[in-house]
C-alpha cells in the first residue's frame, strides 16, 4: 500500500511538471508571436519609406553630392560688378562653367550694375564679398575687415536673396589677417576666407591676354587650383581660352 501511494505521488508530480512545461512553452510562443506582430508595422513603414518615388522628395534630398574628382580649377573674379560682368557671364554660360565672383560694396551700390549680379546667382554662380572699399588702411590698419564684409554681404543679400559666407580679403589674407583680434571677429561672424593658389597677374597684361593664359599655365601644378582673376578687358579676352 505504501508503495502504491508513493507511485501515485510521483505520477502526479510528473503530470504537474508536464503541464508546467506546456504552459511555459505556450507563454514563450505567445511572446514570440506578439513580438512579430508588433514589429511588422515598423518593417512596413521602413519598406514604404524606401520606396517613396524620388519625384515626391525635396530636390535637395534627391540631388547627389557633387564632389569634384581628378584635376579641378576654380575660376574666381574679383572687383566686380562692372560694365563687363554680363560679358563674363556670357562666356561662362557658353562654356557651361560655374564661377565665383567676389564683389565690392561700392560697385554693388550702383543700380545699373545690380541686374548682372542677380543674373550671376540665377545662372548658378557664387557671389561673395570683397569688402566695401578695398582700402588696406581701413580694412586692416583700422580693423574694419568684418564690418566691411558684413555690409557687403548685406548688399548681396538685398540684391540676390542669397546669404554668402565666402569672402575674399583684398590683397590676400597674408599678411592682412595677421591681427588676432580681426581673426577672432571673423570666427565669431561665421565668415569663410577664400584665398587663391594662382595669381594670374591679369591686371599687368593690359594688351596681352595670351600672357594671362601663359601665366596661369606656368603656375598650375596642383590637382586643385583656385585662380585669381579680375573683371577687366584683357581677362575677358583670355577667358574663352
Amino acid at each position: 500500500m505504501h508503495t502504491l501511494q508513493s507511485y501515485s505521488k510521483r505520477s502526479s508530480l510528473k503530470k504537474k511538471r508536464r503541464r508546467l512545461v506546456v504552459v511555459l512553452l505556450a507563454i514563450i510562443l505567445m511572446i514570440l508571436l506578439i513580438g512579430k506582430l508588433t514589429s511588422a508595422p515598423e518593417e512596413e513603414v521602413v519598406a514604404k519609406e524606401n520606396t517613396i518615388p524620388s519625384a515626391l522628395l525635396p530636390e535637395k534630398e534627391t540631388r547627389p553630392a557633387e564632389e569634384p574628382t581628378g584635376k579641378v580649377v576654380y575660376l574666381t573674379f574679383d572687383d566686380g560688378p562692372t560694365t563687363l560682368t554680363n560679358q563674363f557671364l556670357d562666356v561662362l554660360e557658353e562654356q557651361d562653367i560655374p564661377a565665383t565672383f567676389f564683389m565690392q560694396g561700392i560697385h554693388l551700390q550702383k543700380i545699373n550694375l545690380q541686374e548682372s549680379v542677380k543674373r550671376a546667382t540665377e545662372e548658378g554662380h557664387y557671389v561673395g564679398a570683397h569688402s566695401m572699399t578695398h582700402s588696406k588702411e581701413k580694412i586692416y590698419d583700422n580693423g574694419l575687415f568684418v564690418s566691411e564684409m558684413e555690409e557687403t554681404r548685406s548688399l548681396i543679400q538685398a540684391i540676390t536673396g542669397t546669404n554668402p559666407k565666402l569672402v575674399r580679403p583684398p590683397y590676400g589674407s597674408v599678411p592682412g589677417l595677421k591681427n588676432q583680434h580681426i581673426r577672432n571677429q571673423i570666427a565669431e561672424a561665421g565668415i569663410k576666407i577664400w584665398d587663391w593658389t594662382i595669381d594670374s597677374n591679369d591686371w599687368k597684361f593690359k594688351d596681352n591676354p595670351n600672357q594671362i593664359v601663359e601665366s596661369i599655365k606656368s603656375q598650375t601644378k596642383r590637382n586643385t587650383e583656385v585662380i585669381l582673376l579680375h573683371e577687366n578687358e584683357q581677362t575677358l579676352q583670355a577667358l574663352p581660352t
